[in-house]
């Protein structure tokens, strides 16, 4: 995977020196390509949709990099705390997969830099994004208004409560991990709905995907492996039992 980092062609006048653009599509060829994503609407988007605007500018030079980026300024705290960007080649892969649909609308839980939610606005109707934390729910906005993104609404909310004022959903996106996908949220989900999570523990987790089939009825999927941090404040069940 790569792992190069961006610089401004202009600072150093070197053939070495990697333009952002070159940047974007190394990503997408090095990274995302290589993990099935082969849509071609989701990699046109990812192509035009600036990626290095949402990245805290302490970051920026790694914004193409196959890795998570911290959101605050403690990057410890961060990673704790699942306050990070995703790798792009894990929201490239579950945008693809979750097959969202203009005419829908859309629940995500942890907004982070709001990065994912400019995705999903490209191909929803509307989103709705929950962030736990007020400077990052902040600060998502920015990045969203800057980006002239209008139709996501961001709230400062704990996204492992009650969300059913706003439902139901076509789609809910859970970007970080949880334990096991909660019974609250798949009520949630619209019959033909899908849901998408990744969920298990390090050093195994698993994207899954759940499709509510009928009124008591889902379908659950899980075509591929990754570990991410933790959502914060949905519940860890004993892994053991007696």
């Amino acid at each position: 995977m790569s792992t190069t980092p961006i610089t401004d062609a202009g600072t150093h006048g070197s053939a070495a020196t990697m333009s952002v653009e070159q940047a974007r599509f190394n990503m997408i060829e090095q990274q995302i390509r290589p993990w099935n994503v082969l849509e071609a609407d989701v990699l046109e988007l990812l192509s035009t949709l600036r990626r290095e605007d949402f990245v805290p500018p302490a970051h920026r030079a790694l914004a193409f990099t196959d890795m998570e980026l911290p959101l605050l300024a403690d990057t410890e705290e961060a990673v704790r705390t699942g306050q990070v960007m995703l790798a792009p080649r894990v929201e490239a892969r579950l945008l693809q997969d979750l097959q969202v649909k203009p005419h829908e609308k859309v629940l995500e839980i942890g907004t982070g830099s709001g990065y994912m939610a400019a995705l999903l606005s490209r191909r929803a109707q509307r989103v709705l994004t929950l962030e736990l934390s007020a400077e990052l729910a902040q600060t998502a906005r920015d990045n969203l208004q800057r980006a002239g993104i209008s139709n996501v609404e961001v709230r400062q909310a704990d996204g492992s409560r009650d969300v059913s004022v706003d439902g139901p959903f076509d789609v809910i996106v859970l970007s970080g991990s949880v334990a096991q996908v909660p019974q609250t949220l798949l009520a949630q989900l619209k019959v033909g709905g899908r849901l998408a999570a990744i969920v298990g523990h390090q050093p195994m987790m698993h994207a899954t995907f759940v499709t509510r089939t009928g009124d008591a009825a889902y379908a659950t999927t899980t075509p591929w492996d990754v570990v991410v941090p933790r959502l914060q404040n949905f519940a860890e069940p004993s892994r053991f039992s007696f």
